[in-house]
């Protein structure tokens, strides 16, 4: 009682707010008013004006907002050194990875050459290098040698019988099959940026990237054996096509190609001790030494004095054409095959490129746009089809060279650019006995940095397992369903992860943090009080259709009330009683109608003379008027007792009842303070019984009939929507507690969750406004206002203050 009174001396220091109330303070906007303004902006953005359109202009062509800026002074010199740098790197890497889109080498090069272009007027990140790519390189080769195998370009060899492929027919269609999948996927880039699709890379989460391209080194690597070694396996297309073509190398390697092994080795030794040599001096040196470049000619004097491909039948590059060659309209009756192959190349060169663009953009204090990043790699494809070119995006080592060199904006792209067409125009056919194992070579080493990142396993087992399994996933799976197959596959798997972290959160019942206005879970807190008569519950996760359910069974076991069995044992009880009700009424009933024939019985009898026996003799020999005492007999030996109350309504009083035959030998009770499964009434049958039964049985499950929860507090604070499936179960709750006198109170919701609550017809007579609070401190200080405070005299909150 005293710490009851203490309790009183306290009031709150601030107004506690429930939304109607927040609304009023705040002048919330409604649904309508937020309709009318979405009405009104979109009215606004289809009006023309020069100021809106000159803004659009430079918002599709960043080049103009940049390029009058320009100074050569300041950006002139860094920039050509870092383009020569960037396009003398081109030169190796495009003929390299062509190899790996099996085409020929001259295709790298103008994949080098006019996407680079195309992306200097469209592009708004100043840093990365559009070009040939890994990843890429091998996805469009997948797709080339599928459409064009070897197998369908088989030639009868002159007289003989022997047949052999018909190496221009076959790249020449090689060729047609990379420029459609290009272009198209080109326009899907395209198309999904003017929607504003720039968001989607985001659905490839940084471990799924970098463990596509660790598999995706292992495809590169497994194509490039077949020049290492100078052997011919047959070309295998679908699901496992890596381990039958690794069995197949495997299988060949009896018949390697000596002088091809030793091309292969010599080179690769070089070329490693002069890149580490070279990353040892980076530091000393204004610029890296461009080693591929120098291994590129070097293996070309070597082939063309020692005569590699006539004396010892090194493959080497071939015929390189001089010049560029024509726009041309691309097949479109290939579309529909390669539809599935472009949507992936698409969204893989955009993610790439993207997070290479804003990792520069964030590191030199400037803002790259998803969406119009999405259009200029569209264009750079699309337009670069028509050119012959196969897909391009950011490559990371040619990128972090144009960085490091001092490059400052696009211009370095230029300058790239200008050394790859001075090579195709000039350059070109020097490079005609360059050994293709050579090529090879440079692709192997330069795959050192994808191989890296099997460090990744390590370092996500400490941080994160889940990551783990993505990233093990997406490993497996595009080793074996190849990298069409596998890309969908752990996209779907990654996605798949976060739905069930939201089916699976963790549920958690809140407690004060004394002091403050803080509430934390009890179980991870020792400090936590938790509120007398009130549970507040959370969820880590949005309550949607996946976990609606679930949140409604982690509710009854957090709360300790089984709703479920409580309504059922409820209902029943109020079911039980109405039975009861109705026979007390029947056995009135009968009972007034033998008293009113027992009255007239008795006006019959007083008009003759009395008879003997009316009375009737106990053992104790004590003579008792039944009739007086208002006693009733039946056959089944149950007595009622007639009410005698003075004064009482007819029909209203309660009946007393004995059991047994003996009245003296048995006890008197009311009839509406009988408990269950204490007596049997008049009348009962078989089935009343069996409800005695299931009684007891509930009785025993539930325990005793009381708790001492009087309110529930759901905290939505981490709730960023509501779906109408998470609104039909919160209205079932506020529905199914109210049956036991529980109050059920919501806290923390987000402006659009109520406005989602508003349309989804939540809010009615029994629920309103006034059951949703601002914070769930304010619905504590509700609850013990509301319930009384005084009744927990242990619970002092921390924002009360004394009454002085």
């Amino acid at each position: 009682m005293e710490s009851s009174r203490r309790l009183c001396k306290y009031k709150v220091e601030r107004e506690v707010l429930d939304e109607q109330r927040l609304e009023e303070v705040t002048q919330r906007k409604t649904h309508s008013d937020t309709h009318r303004s979405l009405t009104e902006s979109f009215k606004d953005s289809l009006r023309c004006t020069v100021p809106k359109l000159k803004r659009s202009v430079m918002n599709s062509l960043p080049v103009l907002y940049w390029l009058p800026k320009y100074s050569i002074w300041d950006y002139g010199m860094p920039d050509l050194i870092s383009g020569i740098s960037v396009g003398i790197m081109h030169l190796p890497q495009g003929m390299a990875y062509a190899l790996l889109a099996s085409l020929p080498p001259v295709f790298g090069l103008y994949s080098s050459l006019y996407p680079t272009l195309i992306y200097f007027f469209f592009g708004t990140s100043r840093h990365i290098s559009i070009g040939t790519f890994t990843v890429l390189s091998i996805m469009v080769g997948s797709v080339t040698e599928r459409l064009a195998p070897d197998v369908a370009f088989l030639r009868m060899n002159g007289t003989n019988i022997t047949t052999e492929v018909d190496i221009i027919a076959r790249d020449s269609y090689r060729v047609q099959v990379a420029a459609a999948t290009t272009v198209l996927g080109g326009l899907i880039q395209v198309i999904l940026g003017l929607v504003k699709f720039g968001f989607v890379g985001t659905y490839l989460s940084e471990p799924l990237v970098r463990a596509y391209t660790t598999a995706a080194a292992a495809h590169a690597v497994v194509a490039q054996l077949k020049y290492i070694f100078g052997v011919s396996p047959t070309r295998f297309t679908g699901p496992l096509s890596l381990v039958y073509t690794l069995k197949d190398i495997c299988s060949l390697l009896p018949q390697t190609h000596l002088p091809t092994l030793v091309v292969s080795a010599v080179s690769m030794v070089l070329l490693i001790a002069a890149k580490e040599l070279n990353s040892f001096l980076s530091p000393k040196l204004p610029v890296p030494v461009p080693m591929e470049l120098i291994t590129i000619v070097a293996g070309t004097l070597i082939s063309n004095y020692a005569y590699l491909n006539i004396n010892y039948t090194v493959s080497v590059v071939g015929e390189i054409p001089s010049g560029l060659s024509p726009p041309s309209v691309p097949d479109f009756s290939i579309f529909g095959e390669v539809m599935g192959d472009a949507f992936a190349l698409a969204i893989v060169g955009y993610a790439i490129s993207i997070s290479l663009g804003k990792t520069f953009a964030l590191k030199h204090g400037y803002k790259v746009d998803s969406n119009q990043e999405l259009v200029a790699l569209g264009l750079s494809n699309a337009v670069g089809g028509f050119f012959q070119c196969y897909s391009v995006c950011s490559s990371m080592s040619r990128s972090l060279i144009q960085e490091t060199t001092g490059g400052k904006t696009q211009m370095a792209g230029v300058a790239s650019a200008l050394i790859v067409l001075v090579t195709i125009l000039k350059l070109g056919p020097l490079f005609q006995e360059l050994p293709k194992a050579v090529l090879a070579v440079i692709v192997f080493v330069n795959l050192k940095g994808m191989f890296k990142q099997y460090s990744d396993i390590a370092t996500l087992w400490r941080r994160s397992k889940i990551d783990l399994v993505v990233w093990l996933v997406t490993w497996v799976s595009t080793l074996l369903l190849n990298l069409d197959l596998g890309l969908a596959a752990s996209i779907t798997f990654a996605l798949l992860t976060v739905i069930f972290r939201t089916q699976l959160p963790t549920y958690s019942v809140l407690g004060n943090v004394p002091g403050t206005e803080l509430y934390l879970d009890i179980e991870k807190h020792r400090e936590v009080r938790e509120i007398p008569g009130v549970t507040i519950f959370r969820s880590s996760a949005t309550v949607y259709f996946a976990n609606a359910e679930l949140y409604l069974e982690a509710l009854k076991e957090k709360s300790g009330l089984d709703i479920s069995k409580m309504i059922i044992y409820k209902r029943r009880q109020e079911a039980k009683q109405k039975r009861r009700e109705r026979r007390a009424e029947r056995r009135a009933k009968r009972q007034a109608r033998k008293e009113r024939r027992a009255q007239r019985a008795a006006q019959q009898l007083f008009s003759v003379e009395e008879e003997p026996g009316w009375r009737d003799t106990c053992i104790d020999g004590n003579v008792t008027d039944k009739e007086d005492q208002g006693w009733t007999e039946r056959e089944n030996g149950t007595v009622f007792v007639i009410p005698t109350s003075p004064g009482a309504p007819e029909g209203q009083g309660r009946w007393e009842y004995l059991k047994g035959g003996d009245p003296e030998c048995t006890s008197l009770g009311w009839m509406s303070e009988l408990q269950d499964g204490d007596t049997t009434t008049l009348g009962s049958s078989s089935e009343d019984t069996l409800s005695h039964d299931l009684e007891r049985i509930s009785l025993g499950s539930l325990g005793k009939w009381t708790w001492d929860i009087h309110s529930i507090i759901l905290d939505l604070s981490t709730a960023n929507f509501i779906d109408t499936v998470a609104i039909k179960t919160i209205k079932n709750i506020f529905q199914d507690f109210s049956e036991i006198d529980v109050d059920i109170y919501m806290a923390g919701c987000q402006a659009c969750v109520v406005e989602q609550l508003e349309i989804g017809d939540f809010f009615s007579e029994s629920i309103t406004k006034r059951h949703l609070f601002a914070s769930v401190h304010d619905a504590v200080l509700y609850c013990l206002d509301h319930r009384g405070a005084t009744s927990f005299p242990r619970y002092e909150s921390s924002v009360v203050s004394k009454i002085r």
